[in-house]
């Protein structure tokens, strides 16, 4: 089984200026509790470290998330991970969303 997800834009679009961090809301709207948030740039191939600052982002839950990593882009990868082991992937301008919404 995997994790459907939908970029909800919310708000107003953010836009970020170059090398800012990267600041969104994540809403787990799935029926899973996440264990593990990934991302790296789209050019890149290797996954970047986890970076959920909790240890599980159970349903119904949201919180905003950074990321810090000085770069000067807005296209990345995102990898998702629940309890059960499941892995579900996506790509997102994060420069233009306020929010993103894990859905079933």
């Amino acid at each position: 089984m995997r994790i459907g997800f939908a970029a909800l834009f919310a708000g107003v679009m953010a836009s970020p200026a170059l090398a800012e961090d990267l600041v969104f809301t994540l809403v787990n709207d799935s029926s899973y509790t996440i264990v593990e948030m990934n991302v790296s740039p789209v050019d890149e191939e290797l996954w970047g470290e986890n970076i959920l600052t909790v240890d599980s982002v159970a349903p119904g839950v949201s919180g905003d998330v950074t990321i810090a990593d000085g770069l000067d882009v807005c296209d990345y990868d995102l990898r998702f991970v629940t309890e059960e082991g499941i892995e579900a992937t996506q790509q997102q301008n994060l420069c233009e969303i306020n929010t993103f919404t894990i859905n079933d």
